[in-house]
């Protein structure tokens, strides 16, 4: 598995240095400039580790990070030129996992990089899967690059936000979501009205994929709280 590192920084420079190290080592990058561009990306791809600045516009590394500890306990590595204990222990507290400050060194930063790994992976077997573009759970198989669904080997045909819903819940097996959360992450936009909109697509979702959809074995209601997939 290449393992994917998403670098977030407001200095393109700092982001590109970065790369490069992070690539001489065979990970994968992606990079963001702001928080707000991290959390979209976050949506849309599989990522096992962060690298987060925290000053930088629109959202800071403190908020993008409490957002992120809200869907992932994915290792967060935050970056600042901040020396002072304080912030340290601030950077902590909200959820990351180390701290490093800046100018640094960018073979330490890699060394960081490779033990936080090392620790995620182990305890997290299901993130060192092989090929993350498929995603099995029992007889329902998914196929994120050629976004294709197959239960018991019959292909189902789902709409575009269809399967952004099931993907979502099948990336985070065991996590509830919010009807909120769900219309958040797959509509990219404040859900302003009421829950019926995903409620709608939870329901096709289900027509298509269970067997019996009135006693779903795949997608799950936990009343009062939202949705998930086990």
């Amino acid at each position: 598995m290449q393992p994917t590192i998403l670098v977030i920084d407001d200095d393109a420079q700092i982001r590109n240095l970065i790369e490069i190290y992070l690539k001489n080592e065979g990970f994968h990058v992606l990079k963001a400039g702001d928080g707000l561009e991290a959390l979209d990306l976050l949506s849309r791809n599989e990522v096992h580790l962060i690298i987060l600045d925290i000053m930088m516009p629109k959202m800071d590394g403190i908020d993008a990070c409490l957002k992120i500890r809200e869907e992932s306990e994915v290792p967060i590595i935050m970056l600042s030129a901040k020396t002072e204990d304080l912030h340290k222990i601030h950077g902590l507290s909200v959820g990351a996992d180390d701290y490093i400050t800046k100018p640094f060194n960018p073979l330490e930063l890699v060394a960081r990089v490779k033990s936080q790994l090392r620790r995620y992976l182990r305890y997290n077997p299901s993130q060192s899967r092989s090929d993350q573009s498929r995603i099995e759970i029992g007889n329902l198989i998914i196929e994120t690059k050629t976004h294709q669904v197959f239960v018991n080997g019959r292909e189902v045909k789902l709409t575009p936000k269809e399967f952004a819903i099931l993907e979502l819940l099948a990336r985070h097996q065991g996590m509830v979501f919010s009807s909120r959360k769900i219309y958040e992450h797959v509509w990219k936009e404040p859900m302003l009205g009421s829950e019926n909109t995903v409620m709608v697509h939870i329901r096709n979702i289900r027509e298509k994929i269970e067997e019996n959809p009135r006693k779903p074995i795949y997608l799950k209601n936990v009343w009062g709280v939202g949705y998930k997939i086990e």
